[in-house]
């Protein structure tokens, strides 16, 4: 998948923002004020970094080479993802699977601000 494709579905979800808070190369998208997703304008082939499950990232982590703990953030929760290699459907359930977990933290007042917008 390429950026634009990563960039316009993350967009399409409810309550998401996008900034570049740490350099001018990092496109980070959040939902309710927290990170989901962090992707690169410069890496190729295009690589970003989703939250995950440990238990899940553990078995990604075996079965996808494409697929590592994500540089400087917890590894326990965070992996790196390099699109090359990987079904377009892995990826969009990676996405999705990143802002469910986010989401989900968010107080219930949030959420369902969020819900209704």
């Amino acid at each position: 998948m390429e950026i634009e494709e990563i960039r316009d579905y993350c967009l399409h979800k409810k309550g998401i923002t996008e900034s570049f808070p740490f350099d001018n190369e990092t496109l980070v998208f959040k939902v309710g004020g927290k990170m989901f997703l962090l992707i690169s304008l410069e890496k190729h082939p295009e690589t970003f970094a989703a939250k995950a499950d440990p238990e899940w990232s553990e078995e990604l982590r075996e079965n996808h080479p494409q697929i590592s703990g994500a540089y400087h953030m917890n590894k326990t929760h965070w992996n790196s993802v390099t699109c090359e290699g990987l079904k377009k459907e892995l990826i969009l359930k990676l996405i999705d699977h990143s802002y469910n977990l986010v989401f989900d933290s968010l107080t219930k007042k949030s959420r369902e601000e969020i819900s209704n917008s």
